[in-house]
């Protein structure tokens, strides 16, 4: 079970600047302007995923720090396109409609 007082805490903020800021996380303005929404998600990913949970000895604030570091660290690295965090980037191929199509609809 997951630490109600620091998720009670966390219901309070709203932007992932304040998330950072919160867990004392230095980051780059630019990189979350451009990825705000993904870092979050996979904030969430990390912290819903199956067994993951404190280490032996680890509080519940070094784990939720330590997963939100490595979820904004994943867009340091690299970017939305490539971590495909929402569904829109999971899409294989674009899908082509010729103009005909549309002028006949």
């Amino acid at each position: 079970m997951r630490n109600e007082e620091i998720d009670a805490e966390l219901s309070d903020l709203v932007s992932a600047e304040e998330f950072l800021d919160y867990f004392d996380i230095d980051y780059e303005p630019r990189v979350v302007m451009v990825n705000r929404l993904h870092i979050l998600q996979r904030f969430h990913d990390y912290l819903e995923a199956k067994n993951r949970h404190p280490v032996e000895g680890q509080s519940w604030w070094d784990f939720y720090t330590c997963q939100l570091r490595e979820a904004y660290q994943d867009f340091v690295r690299s970017n939305a396109q490539t971590e495909k965090v929402f569904k829109v980037f999971k899409t294989q191929a674009p899908t082509f409609v010729p103009l005909e199509d549309l002028l006949l609809s």
